[in-house]
């Protein structure tokens, strides 16, 4: 070993050193910042979740809507939002990933205020769908600029916190549903979708608080920003300059050498060609991984569930519209304390696991409230005690999806992609993801009239054993790994032996 390679090797003990992965002690505070207000933007997707839940009911009733408008109301969001996850990645190769979140925060004010004021169902619907935007560009973008300025041992942690606003805006629509719900029926529903906009102004502001992604400075050439910006997320100076190191030479090698020494022209073309028709074989293994994640994530049907859930419970037997907010809050806690406790332990257990665990723990919820819900069908008298099994049985459900896909889908997505790669990578998986929720949340009630919602339920159950074996299979460990050293993973074994075993000595 020379003298170069025992510098890195100090260099890079010095660096992680700092970083237990046990605890969030010793996380660089401006580093959490970053992450914190970046990852604020996923709020708006949670906010219209959960407010949505309880708006649509009074919705339907003001504005003397169908079954099928409230779908389309619903889905609408979802289905565009795949348009702005689709342009996200090459918009943000282009202006920057920080001027992508402003960019996702003023597309849905815009869309919060049209919905907020709409008179009629088709303004309504415009509202959605330019907030569906806006909420495209969030989802993508949140997690990878965390992911771009995180180190190795805390990018887990850092990078689910997407996930972890997006539970705490669920639940803060809940309790807003649950605040306005005595109101007059034209008003309550109308602040209950204008309230978006208040979080929506705060993430703007907040932007200007944040550096650009050191990732996308080197891409673009300017090496001394991507240090400052690095000294200020690192907590040494060697650790900075190692990371730095490791950063321009994965981008001198995944640009190539014709485009090197002309970073600021690069624009983020033949990506797509690259992704779709083109591809080698690791990148066809990232594609699968990431494309599959993404599809189970909402093929679980965890954000129908989430959106239809008064109306599960209605059928159940509860007709008081508070207490079905009611039930929401409390699904809504569950959800929230369980995204924690994955977001604190995701660096110590690995992705693999807790993934697996969330998987499982779905399928056999869903299972259950799939029986509890043909019982209640068939019973006349709808018994209090089965009534709690279907609510026990929502909360399991929403809280292991909370432990395993909620966080660890933005997690793996954002991390997996090789540098040129990553942004357009995450924005066409994150499109996938969109594009399934959308068609989840518009069919749900549909479907669940024909086959009953015991019978969706079920069929869901069915989809989570599907999930739980591609993760086993198609998913390798991604903990403690560099976002450099992630692509290794997914090259041919027979070319990557010797890389592994540098890894190794580097770190004895």
């Amino acid at each position: 070993m020379d003298a170069n390679e025992m510098e890195s090797q100090q260099q890079k003990a010095a660096g992680e050193d700092d970083f237990p992965l046990t605890s969030t002690a010793g996380l660089n505070k401006f580093t959490l910042l970053c992450a914190l207000l970046a990852s604020t933007n996923s709020i708006l997707l949670g906010y219209d979740i959960g407010v949505m839940s309880g708006a649509v009911l009074f919705i339907k009733e003001n504005l003397k809507i169908t079954s099928v408008q409230v779908e389309i109301l619903v889905g609408s969001l979802n289905v565009l939002s795949l348009v702005g996850s689709l342009a996200s990645g090459k918009t943000s190769d282009y202006i920057g990933r920080r001027y992508t979140i402003v960019l996702a925060a003023a597309t849905f004010l815009v869309g919060a205020l049209l919905m907020g004021f709409a008179p009629s169902f088709p303004l309504l619907l415009a509202g959605r769908i330019v907030a569906g935007i806006g909420v495209g560009y969030s989802l993508m973008i949140a997690p990878l600029y965390t992911a771009e300025i995180s180190p190795a041992m805390k990018r887990g942690f850092l990078t689910s916190l997407p996930e972890v606003f997006i539970v705490s805006g669920i639940l803060l629509g809940y309790i807003v549903n649950f605040s306005l719900s005595g109101l007059p029926q034209n008003l309550n529903w109308r602040l209950m979708l204008g309230l978006a906009a208040v979080p929506a102004i705060a993430i703007g502001i907040g932007v200007t608080a944040m550096p650009e992604s050191p990732r996308w400075l080197v891409m673009k050439g300017r090496t001394h920003e991507a240090k400052r910006v690095l000294i200020k997320v690192s907590d040494t100076v060697q650790e900075a300059e190692f990371r730095l190191s490791e950063i321009t030479k994965a981008a001198a090698m995944d640009l190539g050498e014709a485009t090197s020494s002309n970073h600021s022209d690069w624009r983020g073309q033949g990506v797509w060609k690259e992704l779709l028709l083109n591809p080698s074989k690791p990148v066809c293994r990232i594609i699968i991984a990431a494309i599959g994640i993404n599809f189970f994530m909402q093929a679980s049907g965890n954000d129908a569930v989430i959106y239809y859930c008064p109306e599960v419970f209605k059928d159940a037997g509860i007709q008081d519209k508070r207490q079905l907010f009611g039930v929401n809050v409390i699904m809504g806690v569950a959800k929230a304390t369980f995204v924690l406790i994955s977001a604190v332990y995701l660096d110590r257990f690995g992705r693999r696991p807790l993934l697996l665990l969330g998987s499982i723990g779905m399928a056999v919820s869903l299972a259950v409230l799939g029986m509890g819900s043909k019982f209640l069908q068939h019973s006349e008298t709808k018994p209090l005690w089965a009534i709690i099994v279907c609510i026990i049985a929502v909360c399991a459900d929403v809280s292991f999806f909370s432990i395993g896909l909620g966080p660890i889908t933005w997690v793996y997505s954002s991390e997996i992609f090789p540098l040129r790669l990553r942004a357009q990578g995450t924005g066409l998986a994150i499109s996938v993801n969109r594009l399934v929720s959308g068609v989840m949340s518009m069919t749900f009630l549909t479907i669940s009239e024909k086959i009953t919602f015991g019978g969706m339920f079920f069929v869901l159950s069915g989809i989570m054993v599907v999930a739980t074996l591609f993760f086993y299979f198609f998913l390798p460990e991604t903990k403690n790994k560099s976002l450099e050293e992630v692509w290794a993973l997914f090259e041919d074994k027979d070319t990557t032996d010797d890389d592994q075993r540098g890894m190794q000595m580097r770190e004895m």
